[in-house]
């Protein structure tokens, strides 16, 4: 493996379903698919095996999640190579 970036994924459920396994699981499929077509988009790859997921919820989190659809958000954030990949950095709530 190279010089590496990261990018991050997004994923947005139902926060009265947080607790369902499951339904989290199937979230961070999303949030890493969503990674994955972000790098795709951006000419890299995603390196296998790197993603870091966080379950963020308005109710146990300082983070401001009124704009976020459904209230429950699930970011993956992973490493990625290739043309340029060391230029990108996820940060805030944006990859940079």
């Amino acid at each position: 493996m190279g010089i590496t970036g990261t990018l991050f994924g997004w994923a947005f459920g139902d926060p009265a379903r947080e607790h369902e396994s499951a339904y989290v699981k199937n979230l961070q499929a999303e949030a890493l698919a969503n990674a994955r077509e972000t790098a795709k988009a951006k000419g890299v790859s995603v390196v296998a095996d790197s993603q870091v997921f966080t379950v963020l919820s308005a109710d146990d989190s300082l983070v401001e999640l009124d704009n976020a659809p459904g209230k429950l958000v699930v970011r993956c954030t992973v490493h990625v190579e290739g043309p340029g990949a060391e230029k990108l950095r996820a940060e805030g709530p944006m990859n940079g």
